[in-house]
């Protein structure tokens, strides 16, 4: 685990931030080199699929030409979703870093774990990396977006 790896992914989170999407920036990682970014794009897209994670997923297999990224590990500035977590156990991602954890919709353990589902590939998982700066990045857009209703 390493913090540099996930202050690249807050840049994401903020770059998010400043276009009015929700705040989530992700990098994978292999061989201490980031290979491949993304960051949410939900508004922009109008897309449901364009999540941190999924972005920097599709980016990392165009990028190494195949869909097992065994090799990579992935820094999420957010606990991934059902989504995002089904698509990391997909990808065999066998590490998994985040930084604040989602009590809504977080599936490392906050509302429950895909990533330790039974008889399916189980990467390990450890959240809490930067979690204030994380979280209150996140903490910081939703209060805005409530004032200006």
């Amino acid at each position: 685990m390493n913090t540099e790896f996930m202050k690249e992914a807050l840049k994401l989170a903020q770059i998010s931030y400043n276009e009015g999407e929700v705040p989530v920036g992700a990098v994978i990682v292999k061989e201490n080199e980031i290979i491949a970014t993304g960051r949410n794009r939900r508004e922009q897209s109008k897309n449901a699929l364009s999540h941190a994670e999924i972005e920097a997923i599709n980016n990392a297999c165009n990028k190494l030409g195949g869909w097992r990224l065994w090799e990579c590990d992935i820094y999420v500035t957010l606990e991934p979703c059902p989504m995002c977590s089904g698509d990391i156990v997909n990808a065999r991602i066998p590490n998994v870093y985040f930084g604040a954890y989602d009590k809504n919709f977080g599936c490392c353990g906050s509302t429950l774990n895909i990533l330790e589902l039974q008889n399916s590939f189980r990467p390990h998982f450890e959240g809490g990396i930067l979690e204030d700066e994380c979280s209150n990045l996140i903490t910081d857009f939703f209060k805005k977006l409530r004032q200006k209703k």
